[in-house]
Parts: C-alpha cells; sequence; structure tokens
C-alpha cells in the first residue's frame, strides 16, 4: 500500500455538488459490484440520492455493500434510510455498533472514519465527504468545502483489498456469516491514465502511522512551498517541528484552517499552537466564509494528497482513515489553484503582532483548553506527552524522499 504506481486516472471532485453526480452517475454504471464506506450517513436530499441509486444497482442484481461506522451512524442514520437499504436488497453492516456513553472506553474512539466507494472494482472514490448534504450543519449558509477524487488504474488494486478485509473483520467480530474472506485474492487493475498515486491508510495494527509518515516525508523534503488546508489541525511535535524546519530554511508554509467553532475544546486547544508557528514564518489562513472540512495538501506543486484524515490525534491516533498521494503536477496545480482561491475570496490571515496582542482572558482559554486536550489524551493512553513532547517513534522512514 505504501508505493507509487503510475498509469492512473485521478479527477479532483469539489464538495458535493460535484462527487454526489460522480458518485451516483457511478453506481448507475456498475455490472457487478459497488462498496460503499463512510463515517455520516445522513438522511438528506444527498443520502436519499445515493440511497436510491444503491437500491437501483442491487435491484438489477449488482452486490451492494455499504459499511456505516456506529458513532455516525448513531446521530445520521436514520431507521427509515436503514430499512430504505435492506428491503432495497443491499446489505448493510455498522462498524463498531457498540457505542454505549455511560461505559466509555478508549478502543470507541477507533471509529471508521473512511469516506471510500469502488464500483466494479474498476472506479473508485478516495476523500473527506461523508453522505450528508454540503448544507446539512448548524447554521449552515454558503456549502461546506471539502474534495475528494474519482481514480481509476491499478491503485485500486488496495482500495478494493482494504475495503474487502474491514468488512470481512467486521462480520467477523460480529459472529455474522459472511462470504467475504478475511485474506482476498490479490487483483488486477489496468492501467487508465498517465498519472502516478498511492494509497494510504491509518490502521491499529500493520499501518498506524502511514499517513503521517507521508506527510513528513514531504514536508521535509519541500523546497518552495507547501499549502495544508485541514478542518482539525492539532498536530504533534513532530508534525511541527517539520513545518516550522520547512518554514525557517525558505519554503513558504501555509495552514488553511477552519475559522468557525465546530468542536470548542479542540477549536481552541489548536489555537495554543499558533503563536510558535507564526513566530517561525509560517502563515496562517482562518476560513471563514463556510465550515472547512477539507483534508488536502500541496507540496512544490507536484506533490498533493486528498483524504479523510485530520492532522489531530483523533485521526493519526485512533480512527481509520484513507488518503490518496498523487504525485503530478497537473493535479497540485489544480488543487493549489482551488486552494488560492479559498484563501482570496474566504480567509481571513492571522498575523502574528495581532495574535500576540490578544487579551489575557482569551489566551487563558486557550491553555486551559490546550491542557484538557493533553490531560486527555494521557488519560486515553493514546500518545500522551509523546503527543506533545515528541518521544513518541516515528519510522526512519519519515524523512526520506518518498520512493519513485
Amino acid at each position: 500500500m505504501n508505493r507509487f504506481t503510475p498509469g492512473n486516472r485521478v479527477a479532483l471532485l469539489r464538495s458535493g455538488g460535484e462527487y454526489f453526480p460522480a458518485l451516483v452517475g457511478a453506481i448507475d454504471r456498475a455490472e457487478r459490484e459497488v462498496w460503499l464506506e463512510t463515517y455520516i450517513y445522513a438522511d438528506d436530499e444527498a443520502g436519499r440520492n445515493v440511497t436510491e441509486a444503491l437500491m437501483r444497482a442491487a435491484q438489477r442484481g449488482v452486490l451492494v455493500r455499504v459499511l456505516v461506522d456506529g458513532w455516525g451512524a448513531r446521530h445520521y442514520l436514520t431507521p427509515a434510510i436503514e430499512k430504505d437499504l435492506q428491503r432495497g436488497g443491499v446489505q448493510l453492516l455498522i462498524y463498531r455498533p457498540e457505542v454505549a456513553p455511560w461505559q466509555f472506553r478508549s478502543h470507541r474512539l477507533r471509529r471508521l472514519h473512511r469516506k471510500l466507494c469502488h464500483v466494479d472494482g474498476r472506479v473508485a472514490f478516495v476523500g473527506g465527504i461523508n453522505i450528508i448534504d454540503d448544507m446539512n450543519a448548524p447554521g449552515q449558509k454558503p456549502p461546506r468545502i471539502d474534495f475528494a477524487v474519482r481514480v481509476e488504474g491499478p491503485v485500486l488494486v488496495p482500495i478494493v483489498r482494504t475495503m474487502q478485509r474491514v468488512w470481512a473483520v467486521n462480520e467477523l467480530v460480529q459472529f455474522r456469516h459472511g462470504e467475504v474472506p478475511l485474506f482476498p485474492a490479490p487483483r488486477r487493475a489496468r492501467r487508465a491514465g498517465g498519472q502516478t498515486a498511492k494509497f494510504v491508510i491509518r490502521d491499529n495494527l500493520r499501518h498506524r502511522h502511514d499517513i503521517e509518515v507521508a506527510y513528513l516525508a514531504a514536508i521535509r523534503t519541500a523546497k518552495a512551498e507547501i499549502v495544508i488546508a485541514n478542518s482539525y489541525f492539532f498536530p504533534g511535535i513532530r508534525f511541527r517541528r517539520a513545518l516550522i524546519a520547512a518554514a525557517q530554511r525558505g519554503v513558504a508554509v501555509t495552514l488553511l484552517l477552519q475559522a468557525r467553532v465546530e468542536y470548542v475544546l479542540l477549536h481552541y486547544a489548536s489555537r495554543a499552537l499558533y503563536g510558535q508557528l507564526l513566530a517561525a514564518g509560517v502563515r496562517i489562513q482562518e476560513y471563514e466564509q463556510s465550515f472547512l472540512h477539507a483534508k488536502v495538501a500541496v507540496v512544490d506543486g507536484n506533490w498533493a494528497t486528498v483524504g479523510s484524515s485530520n492532522i489531530d490525534p483523533y485521526s493519526l491516533l485512533m480512527a481509520r482513515e484513507a488518503n490518496l498521494v498523487v504525485r503530478d503536477p497537473d493535479f497540485a496545480t489544480q488543487l493549489r489553484q482551488e486552494l488560492g482561491r479559498m484563501i482570496a475570496d474566504g480567509a481571513r490571515p492571522v498575523e502574528r503582532l495581532d495574535w500576540e496582542r490578544r487579551p489575557r482572558l482569551y489566551k487563558g482559554l486557550v491553555w486551559v483548553a490546550y491542557g484538557i486536550v493533553r490531560v486527555a489524551m494521557g488519560l486515553l493512553g493514546y500518545g500522551g506527552n509523546e503527543w506533545f513532547r515528541g518521544r513518541r517513534r516515528v519510522p526512519p522512514s519519515a524523512g526520506r524522499r518518498p520512493p519513485r
């Protein structure tokens, strides 16, 4: 899963307006199978459109499997949608359905945060877009901003394999009889274009640090520019040091982060890191126009990633995540232009002097939030001080140039 493979075709999809028509179109052209994974599956216009497409596919004999996270399902998947899927012939499986707030355990945070779909092993979708309408958010006016990619080519092989494996594991632990093998036979995918890409995941076994390592390798070898757009940005010490080192050697480092408050504690805790980053020359832009849900980055106009992983402890230490990394100047330029438009049209720069002049009450609130998050991480056993002080081991390949 960690090798770049040539011969792919990767198309950038901007938010639900481009993603859902492409997804529904691919499902409607399915001939053999449709596999879908999502964290959130909402009963709204987008969710109903996808549900109807999945039911149409199942009714014409296509094997349709949908895997939804137990936490996301608890909050969004309604009994009506669930019944429609099951009556329509769709196989529905809930990932870790044991959600009980009064019996909180740290392993319950190991959620399925991936947003994946593949159709016939021929075309796949990877990104950060849940099955939920862009306007479905509290106080939402402009639509939510997010990205995904439509992929064809050899990089589908690991995408198909990981989706089969996770489905099989969940059937096994839930004592459900299934036909999906735990170790599926390898597949072949034909060349579809001229782009080089690799698929990276984060899990709690062999791929615990793969996404973080991919980011660190790109940051540490950057020569000109790094642009990261991330909705929940609370990186560990190694990630921060890599960004600071890049800025200090002359790389233009820009972070496009969310300005709107969604999760209060994480919102203020993450701002405890601003001073250190700004002092090192890292530029911070806060996106104000709407909710920013993106998890993308561009480095040196050639390396780019789109996926589900935020740069925070939840994504990098706990959840199952999936990103596509693309080494292609045309794709990277297209994504960079999108981020440039977002910065120009909807973001506000955070100036270093303005940040230093914040009221003491605000500074206190920020550091209290940071302390609470730090203590919580330690209590949960997910990194603790290592996440903050840099003792957590990251494989040595993180500092090497990515394989060609």
